[in-house]
């Protein structure tokens, strides 16, 4: 089937490709995509950890989005009996702390939905799906460099076990860029899940390990969580921009209302002219104050008290901001698919035979603004993560979504109006230079362009009216890493995947 992906990774669309070359169309191209990224792309994504998948399912007239995110557990483990240890993750110009250890993880709810979505959108048996993450597991997958620069960040989560260590330092080293990642234990596990369905997960072997290790390492996962779990079919937050449609993911998700919010502002905002950098920041930071209820001096726009409502829904629930990937799809016939996903950074324990980690999302600092432990229970976590389609005016259909933490929502607003504003190409919207403030003030932004909003003079007023502004030298991947596709009217598909994150994009021709 005719068809166009971009994804975090080669071997991850290609794994999408080889499926839509059977046959199967881009929900079954997403899913194995998703399965192979819990190994090509290890420290983004994980088959322990969640995400959201914005589908739009050829002839149907709304999409839908699949909240298969990370849940608090129903109950908490005494303070004194939590496993959760601080480690310090080394980006070079500085280190960031993170929390790992089994008292940090979340509820996963990625296998749920696998099987939701499997059951209702795709057309292949799951075995077949499996096959090029069982195939790659068992084979290997040559490091990258932009991986082994992930691997030397999080060493302290990548060797904090004898079996981790095992995984990623086979030969007592850190695995190093142009050698090969094998991981016989995910294949095992991948053929066990063909076989043994979900269940797997809500009751079987899968349960036993995922409980066991909670009991053992100062978990708070229990069965009753495992059997709870379920898939949120969710209708998706529209904003409209230059009369362009936005499907965003709505709350209890945080980066969808944000970036609706932000559209409406700008659009507000920038009645006669595009966007500047000054402008940039101005709605970023009345999205922050937004986001903080601080709204009586916003801009007015359409759809504005819906979003309002939205984000006051959002601030009801814990915020988990991790470290994510993203892949897009639309096929020939129509179906748009748009997934994020995100492990956090992995807790650091490998579960026996499996090959992968649950994720640390409970270790989140921003879930702890008045002290650790404080997250409320059985409450889906919110997210950053914004997977997109955009209906335009002169029916082009798009599938965006970005990595990047906090950032998802600034990447994704820029690509947006580098669309709609500045008449960029997607590949020129997703290389453009990139700012974002965050809800401290700080501004951060790549140099190295001369195209608009970017050009010489716009940065020295950028500057001058905020001289602690902080300027990176190239593209960097702290800005996120949006991967896009685009089916235009007249079937033409095209696709593009962020450089910042190693991207990779390709058509299937057949």
């Amino acid at each position: 089937m005719k068809a166009v992906i971009a994804a975090g990774h080669e071997v991850t669309a290609r794994a999408c490709a080889q499926i839509l070359q059977a046959g199967g169309n881009a929900f079954d191209a997403v899913l194995a995509g998703i399965m192979v990224s819990g190994l090509a792309e290890y420290v983004l994504s994980s088959l322990g950890g969640g995400g959201f998948l914005m589908a739009q399912v050829a002839g149907r007239k709304t999409p839908v989005l699949y909240d298969f995110f990370a849940q608090t557990p129903q109950q908490k483990r005494p303070l004194d009996d939590i496993g959760f240890h601080a480690i310090h993750a080394d980006f070079g110009p500085a280190t960031q702390e993170f929390h790992i250890g089994a008292g940090a993880t979340a509820l996963p709810g990625m296998i749920p939905g696998l099987f939701a979505i499997h059951k209702e959108l795709c057309t292949l048996p799951l075995q077949q799906l499996i096959a090029p993450a069982l195939q790659a597991a068992r084979q290997g997958i040559e490091v990258s460099a932009f991986h082994a620069y992930l691997f030397s960040v999080i060493k302290p989560i990548l060797t904090h076990s004898p079996q981790a260590r095992a995984l990623f330092c086979p030969n007592g080293e850190m695995l190093q860029a142009g050698e090969l990642f094998r991981n016989p234990d995910f294949a095992d596990f991948l053929e066990a899940l063909a076989r043994e369905g979900e269940a797997l997960f809500r009751h079987g072997e899968l349960a036993r390990l995922i409980i066991t290790q909670s009991r053992d390492h100062g978990g708070h996962l229990t069965l009753e969580d495992l059997r709870d779990y379920k898939v949120e079919r969710r209708a998706p937050l529209v904003q409209f921009y230059h009369n362009h449609k936005f499907y965003l993911n709505p709350a209890p998700s945080a980066g969808g209302p944000m970036i609706g919010f932000a559209l409406g502002a700008m659009e507000a905002l920038c009645k006669t002219h595009p966007p500047t950098l000054l402008d940039l920041v101005e709605v970023m930071m009345l999205t922050n104050k937004a986001r903080a209820k601080k709204t009586s001096d916003l801009a007015n726009f359409a759809n504005k008290a819906h979003i309002e409502s939205q984000l006051a829904t959002v601030a009801g629930h814990h915020p988990s901001y991790k470290g994510t990937t993203h892949i897009s799809i639309i096929d020939e016939l129509g179906n748009a698919a748009s997934a994020t996903l995100s492990n956090g950074e992995g807790n650091g324990l490998i579960l026996p035979g499996c090959g992968f980690m649950l994720n640390n999302m409970l270790g989140e600092e921003d879930l702890h603004e008045g002290g650790f432990h404080l997250w409320k229970t059985n409450q889906r976590l919110s997210s950053m993560m914004a997977p997109t389609l955009i209906n335009t005016t002169d029916n082009k259909v798009f599938a965006l979504g970005s990595g990047g933490s906090n950032r998802i929502r600034s990447a994704l607003l820029q690509v947006a109006s580098g669309l709609f504003d500045h008449g960029f190409t997607l590949k020129e919207a997703i290389e453009a230079p990139r700012l974002h403030t965050e809800k401290s003030g700080q501004i951060s932004f790549e140099n190295g362009s001369h195209t608009p909003p970017f050009d010489k003079n716009a940065i020295a007023q950028l500057l001058k009216t905020y001289p602690l502004a902080h300027g990176w030298p190239s593209a960097n991947m702290f800005f996120g890493g949006v991967h896009g596709v685009c089916q235009t009217a007249s079937g033409k598909l095209i696709g593009q995947a962020d450089p910042r994150r190693d991207g990779y994009a390709l058509k299937v021709t057949d």
